[in-house]
């Protein structure tokens, strides 16, 4: 017997449409989020109609549409979208929650809410996620435009957008303003660090995402259900374009998606009185959440000191060693976040495991900040399936700025706080490198992308200054230095950069 305030997860649901699926309807972001909600109750086994009616609170995962002020939803959009979807299921809760940006936030706030059931507070939670990427793109050339603009009101506790933790006015200056490049930097930060050339990395990540790509293939839900070889994934072609350095097409997250997904999660004692089976009850054994450093302050570019604390922490509240693990599902909008768990706790690429259950972001799909939410309902599905079992869930968010961790089991337990707030200490008592934003002089490259996206290919460098080797960032559009950032090595190159008054310091080679 446990705790009757111990909370469960009880129904996951996931909706998918392809734009090549017959009867493809080019869906709102309320109405996926809605058919993932449904599904979500009637996987509870109990009285539907009674669950929704149940929920005290629904939690929303912000789409890319409503992730900034400075656009509107190109095809209109609900000013409360929590709330939209609670009234197409029945549902009034009294309380509605917006998150910020950040891949992070279903872990998150699945964390979250489980530990205000745990300390009695409430009793049934609802998360929910979806992105209409797809939707946008179909009929952005098409006239006959949708309006999903819908006025529903009602209480919304809007946690606000998040994308300036993400990024500085600095930053985006210097081409920062997309995942692509921001992850590229650390994976050649990374390979910097492994001292491997160009291709052997590229043919190392490709080995990383080719098993992905399996799982995807397999997978009902999956946006490309597509196997793919490690040459494939590989080698580039017009199909598998650059898209920012190092990665060609296929090793990005493909976000111009249909999907949505849910979560329930409530009391034991609630759960016994709405009548949901024991069987579907899966419990969150282990749970963490950590933020890095700023980019630039990193001392190491090439590790995650928030995915380390938090994978760590998780598996000591859920008292098991990452080789009780039986299933994982590892954030995988580029290589970099995969990598960054597999160094540290020693998993390989081709772990018998696994290392995904949905199939990775470039390949089952990269549904904005609600992917992980996709990884919930899959591992709790997994857990099911082979009870006492234990698979773990990594969520990361913004420029490898957030890890929320959850492990989870169908083997009881009562809640168990993590010391999140506490090791968070470490991360802040970590050095960090001095930063010269107005920099002038010879320097080294020590990380770089190249921006492909741009009307002009540009180079995009973090380097250090020879004189005091503070770090600081550049551009170049400097036909010598971008032929070797694009056919070379430029990696511990030198160079001479030059601040200029629009505040961007642009670089050549030395």
């Amino acid at each position: 017997m446990v705790d009757p305030r111990t909370p469960v997860l009880v129904g996951v649901g996931q909706f998918t449409e392809r734009i090549d699926d017959p009867g493809y309807r080019g869906m709102s972001a309320v109405d996926l989020a809605t058919e993932a909600t449904r599904a979500a109750l009637a996987d509870t086994g109990a009285d539907v109609a009674a669950v929704a009616r149940a929920i005290e609170v629904f939690v929303g995962l912000r789409q890319f549409e409503i992730c900034t002020p400075f656009a509107d939803p190109p095809l209109g959009a609900s000013d409360n979208y929590v709330r939209s979807v609670a009234k197409r299921v029945g549902a009034d809760p009294v309380r509605a929650v917006l998150e910020p940006i950040g891949g992070s936030g279903s872990q998150k706030v699945v964390t979250e809410f489980a530990a205000a059931i745990a300390a009695g507070e409430i009793e049934v939670a609802l998360v929910l996620g979806s992105e209409p990427g797809s939707t946008a793109k179909y009929f952005s050339t098409r006239d006959d435009k949708p309006d999903f603009t819908e006025h529903v009101g009602g209480q919304l506790e809007d946690r606000g957008y998040g994308f300036e933790q993400y990024m500085s006015e600095y930053t985006a200056k210097h081409g920062l303003t997309g995942a692509p490049v921001q992850y590229g930097l650390l994976d050649n930060a990374r390979r910097a660090h492994l001292g491997l050339g160009v291709d052997d990395y590229r043919h190392e990540m490709a080995e990383l995402f080719a098993p992905f790509s399996q799982v995807a293939a397999k997978n009902p839900f999956s946006s490309s259900p597509v196997e793919r070889s490690v040459q494939e994934i590989e080698t580039v072609t017009d199909e598998n374009r650059m898209i920012c350095d190092p990665y060609p097409r296929l090793m990005v997250a493909r976000d111009t998606v249909n999907q949505g997904a849910a979560a329930l999660v409530m009391s034991v004692a609630a759960a016994r009185r709405l009548g949901v089976p024991e069987e579907k009850w899966v419990y969150l054994r282990g749970h963490a959440n950590q933020t890095e450093q700023d980019l630039l302050d990193r001392v190491d570019l090439h590790v995650s000191v928030s995915a380390r604390q938090a994978v760590a922490e998780a598996l000591r509240v859920a008292g098991i060693g990452i080789d009780d693990v039986s299933t994982f599902d590892l954030y995988s909008c580029f290589p970099f976040p995969v990598f960054a768990v597999c160094d540290e706790f020693e998993l390989a690429a081709d772990d018998p495991r696994g290392l995904t259950l949905t199939g990775g972001l470039p390949y089952f799909g990269g549904p904005g900040n609600s992917y992980s939410l996709h990884g919930i309902a899959e591992t709790v599905t997994e857990m099911r399936a082979t009870p006492g079992a234990f698979g773990l869930v990594g969520a990361n968010g913004g420029v490898m700025s957030k890890y929320s961790v959850g492990v989870y089991s169908t083997e009881p337990a009562d809640w168990a706080p993590d010391r999140s707030s506490e090791l968070q200490a470490d991360v802040a008592a970590l050095p960090t490198i001095p930063v010269t934003r107005d920099a002038e002089g010879r320097g080294t490259i020590e990380t770089y992308s190249v921006r492909y996206d741009w009307p002009e290919t540009t180079g995009i460098i973090i380097g250090r200054l020879d004189a005091d080797g503070s770090r600081f960032m550049a551009v170049t559009d400097d036909e010598e230095l971008v032929a070797l950032m694009t056919d070379g090595d430029p990696l511990g190159a030198a160079i001479s950069v030059t601040p200029t008054e629009d505040g961007v310091n642009r670089a050549t080679l030395a």
